[in-house]
């Protein structure tokens, strides 16, 4: 009993710290968050952390009882290991917050099989991180290591769990498959599916192809069950399989919004829907086209067209339809049938919806499409609405082998912490290039044979998507506030910059090579196309000219990439060739967020002090960056407070120069109206953004600035596979 009343106290002493840094506004939250990381150190962490006499027993106990993988370990020798434990101690990496030792010692440190004991810290983690993405190029270990320690590029979730680990997940974060209209394709997907989710990753679905509610089977009128059925099964698998019970199977499913079930796809999300197509846990996403907007505009009707009829006049899946180009020659085809819905009254679901739920995510159609660098179309996204690429259809035997296969996605992730990238001045380059070469590796090391269209993708492309995150932190610790003029103008030239050097790392890789990605040479990247938005340019466009920007960039000793260095860059992708088809995407990057102790992706806190439930500890408190009294007016108006419009404003100056796609999550208030939802959607559609992540609607109950994670039938609002 004293001993129970005993821990009660400690722990109660810890958490007691924590809750005390949200009392003032700023003035001593370091202190006290300080002192709750000690006594947690104290009473949870230390007593169990497992002891050897050195650093070589350590590796020895932990390869010969099957917890480190014996080839990621062999990378280096022991006298290489030794200078890396030096690095580590030179590097003396200490916790910000209370909240980044919880989110580290809860969710990524490795534990004994029997749970009882912790078998590494966060530096060994971040070596075992490097030994994998270094490969057995020491000098390339070292450098990765320094990236993870100084906290300048922070690995995916998927990577920084799995790495060097003997039991373990696939270090992939999520996966985009495409179905067509045949039972054999549904199989697959579902099958594959469940391999996918078992392995740690979250999977997409797009189901436009297939044929809607009623439609023929063997020319049997009436006959199909349309796409509800198929995400029940989806529901189902991805509720059974998950990663060794450390992540949950998640899954999405994106429908076109010119499908004649989309509105029945919407109506599932529900919260009074009928049990027969009630979806709980799968999340939902809509590929909106420009004509639909245009519609709404004109407050016509909007034409759902039958896929099945479509793939019969064209030859095509609806999907590889690009239908803002043929609307109105569907519209007229007798051939092609169709029902009509108001495009207003879409709209007005959307935003019903979203309100209920903060579904469905959505994908500006021709916005992506356009950007596009690559030959192909691209015809959905993913579980956090980052990543767009091309896709192309696979056909399978009725014994589902593969017939003809195709191109599926992955997502390689991570993502740069903007306040220590700029301070890493001059060397932002070298940064950004091996955190490029990193997530190469990642597409290089990892295992998709169980889902041979993704495999076949990732080894023709490997497509990358390096993030940021922290912007919001940079801004408040050199006294920017998120709404001005000036972080609009550094986040243009933050990520011109990140773009720059984020190809010439893809360039060089190639060159050292002397190997691209498969579709190189038919990309907008060979002519040098894609880039003349920096070659074409008047040449001060990307210069800083507000006085704060340039002493920003000045006082970081960052400096920007002139029109020449473009034009240089280009002349050498056009002769070596590039890598990898994408390299940039901006993940919402909540988990890792937390554990780094900095503000998520692009978006602004909600507020200086959050409140999170974090498992059997209940509440913690989770700071701001290196919030104090000084920096805390520029965290005192949150995400809800802002509202969407200055969030938009900052992505749409970064997605100029982000080849894939930026997580987009809007905040609102509870007085909004789903008219000011409808005004959100059309400002992030004429700013060229390519995606909606969530919506998220502020309850009165959390008007208090404290902020608890929405649930809904069980399911948190933040994608445990893509929040890298």
């Amino acid at each position: 009993m004293k001993d129970n009343t005993n821990q009660f106290k400690a722990a109660n002493e810890y958490l007691a710290y924590n809750a005390m840094s949200k009392l003032s506004e700023g003035k001593d939250s370091h202190d006290n968050d300080q002192k709750a990381i000690g006594a947690y150190m104290r009473v949870e962490i230390l007593p169990k952390m497992m002891q050897w006499e050195n650093i070589h027993q350590r590796m020895q106990y932990l390869v010969e009882n099957q917890y480190y993988e014996k080839e990621v370990v062999n990378n280096v020798t022991k006298a290489q290991l030794e200078e890396l434990y030096q690095l580590i101690e030179k590097y003396n990496h200490r916790f910000p917050s209370f909240m980044g030792v919880v989110k580290f010692f809860n969710s990524y440190c490795l534990k004994s099989f029997d749970g009882s004991k912790f078998l590494e810290t966060y530096s060994e983690r971040a070596l075992m991180n490097a030994l994998f993405l270094g490969g057995k190029d020491f000098e390339s270990v070292k450098n990765i290591l320094v990236e993870i320690l100084s906290g300048r590029f922070q690995p995916a979730t998927p990577t920084f769990l799995n790495a060097g680990k003997k039991q373990r997940g696939e270090y992939v974060s999520c996966y985009l498959l495409r179905v067509e209209d045949n039972m054999e394709s549904i199989a697959r997907a579902v099958t594959t599916s469940l391999q996918l989710s078992k392995r740690g990753g979250g999977v997409a679905l797009s189901l436009t192809n297939l044929r809607e509610f009623g439609a023929p089977i063997k020319q049997i009128q009436g006959q199909a069950t349309g796409v509800i059925p198929v995400m029940k099964i989806l529901e189902d698998s991805f509720s059974y399989a998950n990663q060794l019970g450390q992540r949950q199977g998640a899954g999405a499913v994106y429908l076109h919004a010119h499908h004649p079930d989309i509105m029945t796809f919407l109506d599932s999300k529900r919260e009074n829907a009928d049990e027969k197509i009630r979806i709980k846990s799968l999340s939902l996403g809509v590929v909106v086209p420009n004509i639909t907007f245009e519609l709404a505009k004109n407050n016509e009707d909007m034409a759902l067209f039958s896929p099945y009829d479509v793939e019969k006049v064209y030859g095509v899946p609806f999907s590889d339809i690009k239908v803002t180009e043929e609307y109105y020659n569907m519209l007229n085809n007798p051939k092609i049938r169709k029902t009509f819905v108001k495009a207003r009254k879409f709209f007005q679901t959307v935003a019903e919806l979203h309100f209920e739920s903060g579904y469905p995510y959505l994908l500006f159609d021709d916005t992506v499409n356009d950007r596009n660098p690559n030959a192909g179309r691209i015809v959905m996204s993913n579980l956090c609405s980052e990543i767009v690429q091309s896709s192309s259809l696979t056909e399978y035997d009725t014994d589902l082998t593969v017939k003809k296969l195709g191109e599926d996605i992955s997502c390689n992730l991570g993502s740069m912490n903007v306040d220590k990238l700029m301070n890493a001045g001059s060397d932002f380059g070298k940064s950004v290039f091996y955190a490029i070469k990193s997530l190469d590796h990642v597409s290089r090391g990892c295992d998709l044979s169980c889902a041979p269209s993704i495999n076949h993708g990732n080894r023709n492309n490997r497509a990358l998507g390096l993030g940021a995150m922290n912007l919001h932190g940079f801004f408040a610790v050199n006294e920017v506030y998120y709404d001005s003029p000036e972080a609009l103008e550094f986040t243009n030239l933050f990520f011109y910059a990140l773009a720059y050097h984020a190809y010439k790392a893809s360039n060089l890789l190639a060159k050292e090579r002397n190997e691209t990605y498969k579709n190189f040479k038919s990309s907008k990247y060979a002519t040098g196309e894609y880039f003349d938005k920096y070659t074409k340019c008047e040449s001060d466009l990307y210069t800083a000219k507000l006085p704060k920007v340039i002493e920003l960039f000045k006082k970081h000793n960052v400096t920007l990439p002139t029109q020449s260095d473009w034009s240089e860059l280009v002349e050498s992708i056009k002769k070596y060739g590039l890598a990898n088809s994408h390299v940039l995407a901006v993940a919402p990057t909540g988990s890792i967020s937390y554990l780094s102790s900095c503000t998520p992706s692009l978006q602004p806190v909600v507020s200086p002090v959050e409140v999170r439930k974090e498992g059997k500890l209940g509440r913690v408190y989770s700071l701001a960056y290196k919030l104090d009294e000084n920096n805390y007016k520029y965290y005192k108006d949150g995400a809800y407070e802002l509202g969407p419009n200055p969030i938009i404003d900052i992505v749409a100056q970064a997605q100029k120069h982000v080849d894939q796609a930026i997580s987009l999550t809007l905040f609102m208030n509870d007085k909004a109206t789903t008219r000011d939802l409808n005004k959100a959607y059309i400002r992030a559609f004429k700013a060229k953004c390519s995606s909606i992540y969530y919506v998220r609607i502020r309850q009165e109950v959390l008007e208090d600035s404290e902020h608890i994670d929405w649930e809904k039938d069980g399911q948190s609002f933040e994608c445990s596979s893509c929040t890298i």
